[in-house]
This record gives C-alpha cells, structure tokens and sequence, in this order.
C-alpha cells in the first residue's frame, strides 16, 4: 500500500477532525489502522490532534491523580506504622526443611555456605515475611523526593539487621 497525496489530504482532513485511526483506516479503505497511526507520526498530526472529550479527560486525570496520592498516603502510613513497631522477634534461623505456612522464608546467606539459613520468625499473615523483612520485601513506590525517607527507613532496617 502506497500513500498517495489524496489519501495523504484524507488522513489529514480525517485526523484533524477528530476521528480514530480505526475510523479513518476504514474510511479511506485498503490500509491498516497501524498504517494510519504511522503515517500521522511521520506527518507529525499526533501533537496536533485535538480531541473531542478533552475537558473530561481533563476531569479523568485529576480525579486518578487525587485517587493515587490518596493510596500513596495510605501505603505511606501502613509501612511507617510497621517502623513505629520496634518490637520484633529474635531470629529463629532454620532449615529449609523446617519452614512451615508461618515461617519467615527470608533466606540470610548465600545457598552455597554452611551458614546459610532462613530467617524463622513468624510471618504475617498472607505474606512469607515477617515484619522487618517485609520491609525489605514490599517498600512503597516513590518519586525522587521520597528518596530522603528511603534512605532513613533502610538504615533503620540495616541496624536491626544487624541488631538482631
């Protein structure tokens, strides 16, 4: 299939009114919707399409955005209240044979060592962790400004590591 400059001033007239890539596909016949989006592409209308539901759009975006920084402050909290808790339980280094449904299953060491254990605590309930690890294992996805907080919650962990 060869664009010819009809079919090019379709796709423009089409593009600039709105419609999809399907729509126009079909309109103009014999090419592909993904034939219409790389045409556009290389005729730069992408940036230029002005969409119908813009202001609702609009509307869609900022109430995801308010729905997200609510669970953000949420996930936020649930993992600060995990570091409020200080009183974690001694480890209870095992086997792999001896873990069990409530066994942390955090593996401390390399498989290859003789010293290699699992770490044996109690694990929450629906996770393989306990407490500390889960720290490790789950912590909350952030932009660059968090990483400030990051950094104190690991150095946290990293001395009740080494505490414990």
């Amino acid at each position: 299939m060869s664009w010819n400059d009809e079919k090019v001033a379709k796709l423009k007239e089409l593009w600039g009114k709105g419609n999809t890539a399907s729509q126009i596909a079909e309109i103009i016949g014999g090419i592909s919707r993904n034939a219409v989006i790389g045409k556009a592409h290389r005729l730069n209308l992408s940036a230029k399409i002005k969409t119908r539901a813009k202001s609702s759009n609009q509307n869609l975006r900022s109430n995801n955005e308010d729905l997200k920084n609510e669970q953000v402050r949420g996930k936020r909290s649930k993992f600060k209240s995990l570091i409020i808790e200080k009183d974690f339980e001694p480890e209870n280094p095992k086997q792999l044979e001896e873990l069990d449904d409530n066994s942390c299953k955090w593996p401390i060491g390399h498989p290859d060592e003789k010293t290699f254990y699992f770490c044996g605590r109690s694990s929450l309930k629906d996770f393989s962790y306990c407490k500390l690890h889960l720290l490790y294992a789950y912590q909350p996805k952030g932009k660059k400004e968090d990483s400030n907080e990051k950094d104190v919650v690991q150095n946290y962990i990293n001395k009740k590591v080494q505490t414990g």
